[in-house]
């Protein structure tokens, strides 16, 4: 059973960053400025959504 799906982009370069903050935006599948991936809602992937919430965009 697969949940809800969120789409999650880079807006922001994470050049400058804490290296915790670089850490999790690769660790949301996140590889380039614009780049979008699809990932399941879950509390861990909100979580992490939320720790770089200034690097990122959610999408539906």
């Amino acid at each position: 059973m697969a949940g809800k799906k969120i789409k999650v982009k880079l807006v922001k370069s994470i050049a400058g960053c804490k290296t915790g903050h670089v850490a999790t935006v690769r660790g949301l599948g996140l590889r380039r400025l614009h780049h979008v991936v699809e990932l399941v809602d879950t509390p861990e992937v909100r979580g992490m959504i939320n720790r770089v919430n200034y690097l990122v965009r959610v999408e539906g």
